[in-house]
């Protein structure tokens, strides 16, 4: 219920499923009461767009951390591609693909292939 942007972070990602800031709370509380208790999430225009933001920055931010090679071997991967067969629709060597996968990882702090996966899926890099 407070008007920091930051704590809104910090609830969600403690598993709050509803926001409302202090200065709506007269407006928005009945409502955000009543969608708890028929178990749909609530958030008031001004979380929400925090929310829509800080997505579209993340979003952002993918495109400018890895090469567009980079993107499409992430999501080749993420598709279940093994190198071999990524390597053949870029054509280009298992090696480029390896390289490429691998400065993936290390720009991404990921280490194994299940978390390069959830991290394609969860910034749109899949086309599935």
């Amino acid at each position: 219920m407070q008007d920091d942007d930051n704590l809104l972070h910090e609830a969600l990602s403690a598993g709050a499923r509803s926001y409302v800031q202090k200065s709506d709370a007269a407006q928005h509380l009945v409502s955000a009461i009543h969608s708890l208790a028929d178990h749909r999430p609530y958030f008031t225009d001004r979380a929400s767009q925090v929310l829509l933001e800080n997505f579209l920055t993340e979003a952002d931010k993918v495109q400018y951390i890895l090469t567009g090679r980079e993107q499409v071997v992430v999501q080749l991967v993420a598709e279940g591609h093994r190198n071999k067969e990524a390597a053949a629709v870029l054509n280009v060597s298992i090696k480029t693909v390896e390289t490429h996968r691998s400065n993936v990882m290390r720009k991404l702090d990921l280490t194994s292939s299940a978390a390069l996966v959830r991290y394609a899926i969860r910034n749109h890099l899949t086309e599935a």
